[in-house]
């Protein structure tokens, strides 16, 4: 996905409908001067809808469509006709998108999943034709409601990506190189800092038919979780993923210290990612022979999973496949668990 077509935060304006008016008419004919009151209610005003689309991974769309305006129902006729309802306009957006207030930051509703619908801005309803407000005490109301007028807001959408797997790591560590070797993605990948600017999905096709997503979020420097680098827009993204793949050179000067800047800054911007299932890849595996490995194993973290990779020569790539794709049937079926209990209260 290039560069300028993903767009994962956009503030929309968005004005429903106003419902039609009712109509104060009274029935005449030839030869009823002075029929009763048959005027009809007017019809609804459109609703905005969002619609979670699960082959959509941007919002690109709205960058050219900030303003969308849904129509009037129509209004109440004679002879007890009712207005037209006005047509709904759907607006599709990735699975994994959060609808904030811009003016509280609260998080209103979030899209997650495929094809679930919520009515973001309500049309106005029809007003009340005279019919509607004839008695036995009051035969001829000469009075019909007007429509309901319809909302405008501004309304944020921030994308926070669904995979299963996301890639953790400083700048330039080969995470790119390693999500083009595993999957059909081709980020783009370059021997300096900051190649990758957008997140990249790729689908990691696995045994007998199997996948399974992974994200390439763009390299964590130090002092993200306070903004610094875009550091937000690209933590956020983080919070979707089920695995954590934590990527560190096997030839860095610091295994362990950069793990430790990686693993504070997530705690930082969220403790709860701090539990998330995590493995360390040390990429590069073909930079380092088997004595340095042996003489670096106390640099290496103890706390999780680890093994050497290699995207040049494929070490370790396959036995990395395996790794992932059992700590995402794991996730996959412990989300299952959850929402059937949920669903069992």
């Amino acid at each position: 996905m290039a560069n300028g077509n993903f767009v994962d935060y956009v503030k929309i304006y968005l004005r429903s409908g106003d419902g039609g008016a009712g109509s104060a008419h009274f029935y005449r004919a030839k030869g009823i001067l002075k029929g009763g009151p048959d005027g009809g209610d007017g019809g609804r005003g459109g609703d905005i809808i969002l619609k979670g689309n699960r082959n959509l991974w941007t919002l690109l769309g709205f960058k050219y469509r900030k303003h969308t305006k849904a129509a009037h129902g129509g209004g109440g006729r004679e002879n007890n006709q009712y207005g037209a309802d006005a047509d709904d306009i759907i607006l599709e957006v990735p699975v994994g998108t959060l609808v904030r207030n811009p003016d509280t930051g609260d998080v209103l509703f979030e899209i997650a999943e495929h094809d679930q619908e919520t009515v973001i801005v309500p049309g106005g309803r029809g007003g009340k034709g005279n019919t509607f407000f004839k008695s036995s005490t009051h035969q001829t109301p000469r009075y019909a409601q007007p429509g309901e007028e319809g909302e405008e807001v501004w309304r944020i959408l921030e994308l926070k990506l669904l995979a299963d797997v996301g890639l953790v790591g400083l700048p330039n560590v080969g995470k790119s190189t390693l999500l083009s070797v595993m999957s059909a993605a081709k980020p783009e990948i370059a021997n300096y800092e900051f190649t990758t600017l957008v997140p990249n999905i790729g689908m990691v096709q696995y045994r007998d038919g199997k996948s399974f997503a992974m994200a390439d979020i763009p390299g964590i420097i130090e002092g993200a979780h306070e903004g610094k680098g875009l550091g937000h827009r690209f933590l956020r993204h983080i919070e979707r993923n089920a695995t954590l793949l934590f990527c560190i050179p096997a030839d860095a000067d610091d295994i362990r210290g950069q793990y430790q800047i990686l693993l504070n800054e997530l705690r930082q911007y969220n403790p709860e990612l701090i539990d998330k299932p995590r493995i360390l890849a040390l990429t590069r595996a073909d930079m380092v022979d088997e004595e340095l490995k042996q003489l670096r194993k106390e640099e290496i973290p103890t706390d999780l999973q680890h093994l050497y990779i290699s995207s040049i020569t494929g070490e370790g790539i396959t036995e990395l496949k395996d790794l992932l794709y059992e700590k995402v049937i794991a996730e996959r079926e412990d989300g299952d668990d959850q929402k059937m209990a949920m669903e069992g209260e």
